[in-house]
C-alpha cells in the first residue's frame, strides 16, 4: 500500500467521525451544522474516497463528479417515490440521499468539493515532497 493511500485512510478515519458528529451537534448554530456545514464534510468524504478507488483520477475530475453527483442527489430529493421514501427512513438513507431538497445546500457542495479537491491535492504533493 502506498504512503498515500495510507494517509487518504487517515483522512478518511478523521473526517467520517467529523461528518457524523455534523449530525448529531447540539451547540451553537447546531441547525446551521447539521443541515449546511456538514455537506462540506460530505463532500470531502467522497473526494477522498473517490480518490482511494480511482488511484489514477484527476482529483479535479473526482472533486467535478462528486460535485455533480451530489447536486444530482439533491435534485433527486424533490422526487419521492415510494423505494426512495423507503431507503430514506433509515438513518444512512437519509445521510446518503437526502430527505428536503434546499438550494442553500449547493454551495456547501462547491465548498466541500473545492476542499476535498485541495485536501486530496495537498496529499499528493506532501507524498511527492517525502519521496
Amino acid at each position: 500500500m502506498t504512503k498515500t493511500r495510507i494517509q487518504i485512510l487517515i483522512s478518511l478515519a478523521f473526517i467520517i467521525p467529523v461528518g457524523f458528529y455534523s449530525k448529531f451537534y447540539a451547540g451553537p448554530a447546531a441547525s446551521w451544522v447539521n443541515n449546511s456545514l456538514g455537506g462540506v464534510f460530505y463532500e470531502i468524504f467522497w473526494c477522498l474516497l473517490g480518490v482511494l478507488l480511482f488511484p489514477q483520477a484527476r482529483p479535479r475530475k473526482i472533486a467535478g463528479i462528486v460535485f455533480a453527483g451530489t447536486c444530482l442527489l439533491e435534485c433527486l430529493q424533490l422526487w419521492h417515490p415510494p423505494f426512495l421514501e423507503y431507503v430514506r427512513s433509515f438513518f444512512i438513507g437519509k445521510t446518503i440521499l437526502g430527505t428536503t431538497f434546499s438550494w442553500s445546500d449547493f454551495p456547501y457542495y462547491a465548498v466541500g468539493s473545492l476542499v476535498g479537491w485541495v485536501w486530496v491535492k495537498k496529499l499528493g504533493d506532501f507524498q511527492k515532497r517525502i519521496s
